[in-house]
């Protein structure tokens, strides 16, 4: 079997020969003291070394033609909670009259060269349609929450013009890139360490419909689908199961219930898992049996539908490669 089989059987809750491995997408800063202790001069010949089974292969790139960027929020500063051009907007018409993004500057030749050359390794891709945070930086994060009580059309407004970008550069993309994509993976951070930054109401009334549309466009591609999520969003995976997320990542374990424990308790084979080995405390700080301790702990309540991944896929330089490498061997096993 060889990895985009594994995976692929992993996500359709059908049988494989081990569970699945993802090395996740170390930190630029990461890569060199990876290479260094692995002796390897590639990321892919360093993945390949550990067995990882998955690429992801982002879609293409915008080139507008005065190199300005997808969504220009015109934000006051950094951060999510900096006000945006929306921060006092009132007016639907004023939403509809922005310069919004043409699918038209889409550039996908590199990543079709990306997907051509990824060997038997399963190819996550699609654009990575956070429109949770795109509409959040549009008006500032505050004030987002506080437009949905106040001028919740001046919300939906926002949000589907977001959407409605995406799900025309996602249809553009797969139909080019036909059946070298195996999984439409796509991120938006629903959760703080403790709870979900709004409330499930708040979800499904200005979050989820949208979110199904993506989904379906997945699902009609013939592609499985893959939520990335950070945070404590237990309260909502029933939700993200019956909206039509196949697999869920990255699983943060020090978030407040998304240990394996309760995810198996709750979701077992409803959903495949993706993670949750900790990159909080337990990759930083832990010697290589620790790591291996837990893996085999993680494997043992959420197998056989896991592929082991650290619970953040942006490793930083603080993890030591030697517990890189103790998570992928215990993987393997």
């Amino acid at each position: 079997m060889n990895s985009r089989e594994r995976i692929r059987a992993i996500v359709a809750g059908k049988p494989a020969d081990r569970c699945g491995l993802w090395l996740g997408n170390p930190h630029a800063d990461t890569w060199p003291l990876l290479h260094e202790y692995f002796g390897t001069c590639s990321e892919e010949e360093l993945r390949r070394l550990l067995g990882d089974d998955v690429r992801w292969i982002p879609a293409g790139v915008y080139r507008h033609p005065e190199g300005k960027p997808i969504f220009d929020m015109q934000r006051t500063g950094p951060g999510h909670g900096a006000a945006g051009v929306f921060a006092n907007c009132e007016d639907v018409q004023e939403v509809h009259d922005f310069a919004w993004p043409d699918p038209d500057y889409l550039d996908f030749s590199g990543v079709i060269q990306q997907l051509e050359q990824a060997g038997d390794a399963y190819r996550a891709g699609g654009f990575w349609c956070p429109f949770f945070h795109n509409v959040a930086d549009f008006f500032g994060m505050e004030n987002y929450f506080i437009k949905m009580y106040t001028h919740p059309e001046v919300v939906h407004a926002v949000t589907r013009h977001v959407v409605d970008f995406y799900l025309e550069a996602n249809t553009r993309f797969f139909r080019t890139a036909g059946d070298l994509v195996d999984a439409f993976f796509f991120g938006n951070d629903f959760g703080s360490q403790l709870n979900l930054l709004v409330s499930p109401d708040s979800f499904r009334e200005f979050v989820f419909p949208y979110f199904r549309e993506l989904t379906d466009l997945g699902h009609r591609q013939g592609l499985q689908v893959i939520l990335h999520s950070c945070g404590s969003i237990h309260r909502v995976i029933p939700d993200l199961i019956s909206l039509g997320v196949d697999a869920l990542h990255p699983l943060q374990a020090m978030a407040t219930d998304m240990e394996a424990e309760n995810l198996s308790q709750h979701y077992e084979g409803q959903i495949a898992f993706m993670g949750g080995i900790d990159t909080q405390h337990l990759l930083v700080h832990g010697v290589p049996e620790d790591i291996k301790t837990d893996v085999r702990r993680v494997k043992a309540l959420l197998g056989p539908r896991l592929i082991v991944s650290p619970s953040h896929e942006a490793v930083l330089p603080n993890v030591p490669p030697r517990n890189i490498e103790a998570m992928a061997e215990a993987a393997l096993e």
